[in-house]
């Protein structure tokens, strides 16, 4: 369920941006469901098997999608939607799951499909929330980007160039930030069936 939603949160960048006017996605190939172009070998395979390996929690990602604001009609406004894209797809596959499960849900007989379809939800609901935090890479920094007054732009790239860095070491060693989120997403899930 995870593949999916991510491919689906990654592609909806680059036609998102295509609509804006940036077809750097479109050029690199990137705007496909093929699985094999959204691959980070670090962050896809690499990273996630050390972690699992030392038995802690999981994190990987895949390739980010390019995108070159440059070439959108309105860059300061189309690059936040653009960035917004991915945690809204995340968002409607997660209600989509909700709305199957109570058509189609529980007392069909067949647990597969549910349990196949909590998943998708949860995982969702967790994948838009966790994106929204506002530390770069994530699509949530292009929101803090965006209302930044002009002066703190330089700081503001600066802090993007080791966002990775710092995203790392708080779901590492501050795992209790995260936490709540994850559990805000899951709850949001559970309000949502």
């Amino acid at each position: 369920m995870i593949v999916p939603s991510i491919i689906l949160h990654e592609v909806s960048h680059g036609v998102v941006a295509l609509w804006f006017g940036d077809d750097t996605a479109k050029r690199a190939g990137r705007i496909t469901l093929n699985p094999v172009s959204h691959i980070d070998p670090f962050g896809t395979i690499i990273l996630p098997v050390i972690l699992a390996a030392f038995g802690g929690a999981i994190l990987g990602y895949a390739k980010p999608v390019p995108i070159d604001p440059r070439r959108m009609r309105n860059p300061r406004n189309d690059s936040v939607i653009v960035a917004l894209a991915g945690p809204a797809v995340n968002i409607v596959l997660a209600v989509l799951a909700a709305f199957a499960l109570r058509r189609w849900g529980p007392g069909n007989g067949d647990t597969l499909p549910v349990e196949l379809l909590v998943r998708l939800g949860l995982i969702n609901a967790v994948l838009a929330v966790f994106n929204l935090i506002p530390i770069p890479p994530l699509d949530g920094s292009a929101v803090v980007g965006r209302f930044l007054p002009r002066a703190l732009w330089p700081a503001w790239a600066k802090l993007q160039q080791y966002g990775f860095v710092i995203l790392l070491v708080v779901f590492l060693a501050l795992p209790q930030l995260l936490h709540p989120l994850f559990v805000r997403a899951e709850q949001l899930w559970v309000d949502l069936l």
